[in-house]
């Protein structure tokens, strides 16, 4: 090799070296959590909005990834609604593989989930919903937050949480008023 030839090489590894540094340091230096949230209002009583969400069998009518796969495999554990319900899934690429433990339940007010991934990338999450009366109708919000490891963080360079997962939410609240008006109807 010629002097000018290894004089390159060096430069060019010199060059990748400092971008691949500059790509650790953007990454490391994205936030360390996530969170997404959406609301809407339901004309629903508070205690019927509740009723949907505390029973994970009420799920299958209104969350936005029961529909994306029919064959997905469920199961339940714990009481039938409230503290220590469970409820477990696996199913294809789009839906995944985890559990929803309810881990705090507030009549008519709150519900708190540990949403546990488990495919196709592991990761825990604390989901809340919240029940707040506004005159003939409730407001609900569903949020979900989660940390970032270096992987997510590297992950939320080309694709942002807010955006994946915000359009499920949306759905699922649509779904959710309409269920939650049909049986809030006398």
């Amino acid at each position: 090799m010629s002097r000018r030839t290894t004089s390159m090489l060096g430069y060019a590894l010199i060059t990748l070296a400092l971008l691949l540094a500059l790509l650790l340091t953007l990454v490391a230096r994205q936030p360390d959590g996530f969170s997404v949230e959406r609301s809407v209002s339901v004309a629903a009583p508070p205690e019927v909005v509740f009723a949907q969400v505390n029973d994970f069998h009420n799920w299958e009518r209104w969350s936005p990834w029961a529909k994306r796969d029919p064959a997905m495999q469920k199961s339940y554990e714990g009481p039938s609604a409230g503290v220590g319900a469970v409820y477990r899934w696996a199913g294809n690429k789009e839906v995944g593989e985890g559990s929803t433990t309810i881990v705090e339940s507030r009549p008519s007010e709150s519900i708190r989930i540990q949403l546990v991934f488990l495919k196709p990338f592991q990761a825990t999450n604390d989901v809340l919903f919240s029940f707040v009366p506004e005159g003939e109708s409730t407001r609900v919000t569903w949020r979900m937050n989660g940390r970032n490891n270096f992987m997510s963080k590297a992950m939320h360079l080309v694709m942002d949480m807010d955006k994946m997962v915000g359009g499920d939410f949306e759905q699922g609240l649509a779904q959710l008023k309409a269920e939650a008006e049909v049986a809030g109807v006398p």
